[in-house]
């Protein structure tokens, strides 16, 4: 991917990423500026299968999958960084975690992912998770960059 400005439709995503329903938690690519950023979204829609469970009545998208989505987010954007042709980007740590708010259907998930950095074979990276342009949860992520 070149250094210019990068959008991705949900064909392109599902070239870079293993993931498939229902743990693809990244619908579009909006902006990809390799070495820098990416914004992303997820639209929560009800019909998501974890809502049957967490919770009944009061669904509530888990902060896990928040998570997991900021880092497939960032997994696109490593994808940017690297010839990672056949590589897996696999969660190696979490920290600064905070919660801010919830999330719920009918919610388009906002996901950042900024200031990648490359050390062995090892991405690190700030994200943050956004409903409506308020944070609803903010991580540094790292990932382990391995072979399929």
């Amino acid at each position: 991917m070149s250094d210019a400005l990068q959008t991705m439709n949900i064909q392109q995503i599902l070239r870079l990423l293993p993931h498939r329903y229902p743990f693809l938690l990244v619908d579009r690519v909006v902006e990809c500026v390799p070495g820098s950023h990416i914004r992303a979204y997820k639209n929560v829609s009800v019909n998501e299968p974890f809502f049957q469970g967490h919770f009944p009545g009061v669904p509530v998208m888990p902060g896990v999958l928040v998570l997991e989505a900021l880092a497939q987010a960032g997994g696109l954007l490593a994808a940017c960084l690297e010839d990672v042709n056949g590589k897996l980007f696999l969660f190696a740590g979490l920290d600064g975690v905070r919660f801010r708010r919830r999330v719920v259907p009918g919610d388009r998930l906002d996901l950042v992912c900024e200031n990648p950095r490359m050390k062995l074979k090892l991405c690190k990276m700030d994200a943050h998770a956004l409903v409506d342009g308020k944070l609803a949860a903010e991580a540094r992520i790292t990932a382990a960059i391995a072979d399929r």
